[in-house]
């Protein structure tokens, strides 16, 4: 009855109309960009022929230049009003996406302007999401937090289950670009969104010698060398943030490394078709749906600490199930159950890991490492990614697939020790309606 009640709880929570336009600006692009899942690879396939080294380089060096770009974003970004930033970042994805469609009407589509549009994008990306932490912890109370990164990691995995079926129709009816065009529209939608929540939010100003900044001094907003490198030095200073952050790169690296790996192995060696695959990712993203819904009340009842590292290596127990996969309905039902159990542990680790980041990141350095935290995990799986490659030449994907899992179970030991307090700063006041 208890957890009943607290479940009750979470679900009931009012945080307010504001955080509600945030909550469906995200919803709208997770969604968009869910349905055009897969969509630039086909184009680059069907409509452009291009090869295995293309649409590989497509993947892995868009996101690694795109990273990059990010990096100098994240500190000019601390000290712009966030809600600004969210929108600018939504129509130049938004413009960028366009393109593609705009290009294929005239016959000009090159794969350089796929590759091009993949970096705009994100870069983007990083810096909306480094962006909107930084937003999220002004627009609520502390006591709100997790409650708010439960909602969001919810919707993240009801657009997962959801995405990519009506995309796959949508590309078969239809083909890829018009998926894009979704993509776009959806950005555009999330900007507007964003725009409704309305309110007043201050410039934030950097302090100098621990005083706020007077209006002659704002010159000082400009971005320093120094503050390139202030968010890794950040979280590697910081006793609690810093193994978490070495936990979630490496783990989020060596998860997503074996997927291209785990793919030529079903649909080559064991014969899966298409569908049979797709099935195996999407239908166990109920698990994440059903995760984020305990997050809070799971906190309430065992406290923040040992909810992070139980689900955290709870998480890291399962991939390396992957390495006895078989052919047929058994193999099915093994990646279903893998996956489920995988995303069901991340579906509370995540909100509740995000929650913890941003309580312990003071409020004027949330951006900064946000951006180093994101660029530093795409980065590193784009490297284990051509790692595990060379190594699925050489060894075969079913070893290279085994080799990774048996790595995950290592990652448990980056997580926190022990409960840290948190930093002392001053109370933000919320921007709630």
């Amino acid at each position: 009855m208890r957890s009943g009640h607290r479940l009750g709880h979470l679900l009931g929570h009012r945080l307010g109309r504001r955080f509600g336009w945030l909550w469906g600006a995200y919803g709208t692009s997770a969604l968009g960009t869910w349905l055009a899942f897969g969509a630039f690879p086909l184009i680059a396939i069907q409509v452009l022929h291009a090869g295995p080294a293309e649409v590989a380089a497509l993947s892995s060096v868009g996101a690694a230049v795109g990273a990059a770009v990010a990096v100098p974003l994240g500190p000019w970004v601390e000290f712009r009003r966030k809600r600004q930033v969210l929108i600018a970042t939504d129509l130049v994805r938004f413009a960028a996406l366009l393109t593609i469609p705009t290009a294929f009407t005239l016959g000009a589509l090159s794969f350089l302007q796929l590759l091009l549009v993949s970096v705009v994008v994100a870069a983007a990306d990083i810096t909306f999401r480094a962006a909107s932490g930084a937003y999220l912890k002004t627009l609520l109370p502390a006591e709100d937090l997790l409650v708010a990164n439960a909602r969001l990691e919810s919707t993240a995995w009801t657009t997962t289950i959801i995405g990519p079926p009506l995309g796959g129709v949508a590309i078969g009816l239809l083909g890829p670009v018009a998926t894009v065009v979704a993509d776009a529209v959806s950005y555009l939608l999330s900007a507007l969104g964003i725009r409704m929540i309305g309110g007043h939010e201050q410039r934030p100003e950097r302090p100098i010698g621990g005083h706020e900044q007077r209006p002659e001094h704002r010159e000082a907003s400009r971005v320093r060398a120094g503050d390139l490198l202030h968010g890794w030095r950040y979280v590697l200073a910081d006793a609690a943030l810093r193994p978490l952050f070495f936990n979630t790169v490496f783990f989020n690296g060596l998860v997503m490394a074996a997927q291209p790996l785990l793919a030529v192995l079903m649909l080559g060696q064991l014969g899966f078709t298409p569908w049979q695959y797709g099935l195996a990712f999407a239908a166990p993203s109920i698990g994440g749906l059903l995760g984020s819904r305990l997050a809070r009340p799971l906190v309430t009842r065992f406290g923040q600490h040992r909810v992070l590292v139980v689900t955290g290596a709870l998480r890291a127990i399962w991939p390396v199930g992957l390495a006895f996969l078989g052919p047929g309905t058994g193999g099915l039902f093994l990646v279903m159950g893998v996956e489920f159990g995988l995303i069901f542990c991340c579906g509370v680790f995540n909100p509740v890991s995000a929650t913890y980041r941003l309580e312990r990141t003071a409020s004027d350095r949330v951006t900064r490492t946000l951006t180093a935290w994101s660029v530093t995990t795409k980065t590193t799986t784009a490297l284990l990614t051509a790692v595990w490659g060379v190594l699925g030449s050489l060894l075969g994907p079913r070893t290279a697939v085994g080799l990774a899992g048996v790595l995950l179970l290592a990652t448990p030991l980056l997580l926190p020790r022990r409960a840290a307090a948190l930093p002392s700063e001053p109370e933000p006041t919320p921007n709630r309606a």
